[in-house]
């Protein structure tokens, strides 16, 4: 994308990230033609390394539309928190008056035309079989919020160069990003019912079964279906926005 479209701070760290993830990894992606071409949208990806974001973020991107990231704020600071604000990243508090602004400043920047990136999991995965975690609410929020499409993607590789709360590996040879994306999720049975903690739970968990379906065509395995991800029910305190 020329710099008019991103803007040039954008535009320098994209090419530089790329260089990143070309250097990094072989890439097998599939799925972009569900990347809408305009108008807003969500992303709901699994996150399992701390450098997948880098390699996420080169997949959307080459699909012609920018990322922004809705990261946890302590990524906001000093110089590093500059150029995440320049490039209209999304800082997210965990819980309270911040995690709703959050939500907030999320569904205006859909709202807006933008393409916006959740890991509803909230944090790096923790099940020992790296298979996506229960998520956190604010992403059925705001998509309920806002109608617009929610684009499932599920991704695996940046994980066995560094492990979740791992060290980096060895680079070479180089592992394979895998990075599969699905249709946009069909929320329509969703529509028209009071917002509650309830129905977030459900929508949410709609979500990550569908990551999880995908995750399991990458690595050819059988998804685990999680007693916490059957849940109907919710916790009404389970209202805090999603974060990176």
């Amino acid at each position: 994308m020329p710099p008019r479209r991103t803007g040039i701070t954008y535009w320098t760290m994209a090419a530089i990230a790329r260089s990143i993830v070309l250097v990094l990894f072989k890439r097998e992606w599939a799925g972009a033609h569900h990347i809408p071409a305009d108008g807003g949208f969500i992303v709901a990806v699994n996150h399992n390394s701390y450098i997948d974001p880098v390699a996420y973020g080169h997949f959307q991107y080459s699909a012609g539309r920018p990322p922004r990231f809705f990261a946890k704020e302590g990524l906001f600071k000093g110089a590093f928190g500059r150029l995440m604000r320049a490039m209209k990243h999304i800082p997210v508090a965990r819980g309270g008056a911040g995690a709703l602004a959050a939500l907030d400043a999320a569904a205006t920047a859909v709202r807006a035309g933008e393409g916006v990136v959740f890991y509803p999991e909230g944090t790096l995965t923790r099940d020992p079989e790296m298979w996506p975690m229960t998520g956190k609410t604010g992403i059925a929020r705001v998509a309920l919020a806002t109608g617009c499409p929610v684009i499932p993607v599920a991704q695996w590789g940046a994980n066995l160069l560094m492990p979740p709360y791992g060290k980096m590996g060895r680079l070479f040879p180089r592992k394979t990003h895998h990075v599969l994306a699905g249709p946009p999720i069909d929320l329509s049975r969703f529509e028209g019912r009071e917002p509650t903690p309830e129905l977030w739970r459900e929508v949410t968990d709609e979500i990550m079964t569908t990551i999880a379906s995908l995750l399991s065509e990458i690595r050819e395995l059988p998804a685990p279906i999680a007693p916490d991800v059957q849940r109907t029910t919710a916790d009404p305190k389970d209202v805090q926005a999603s974060t990176a």
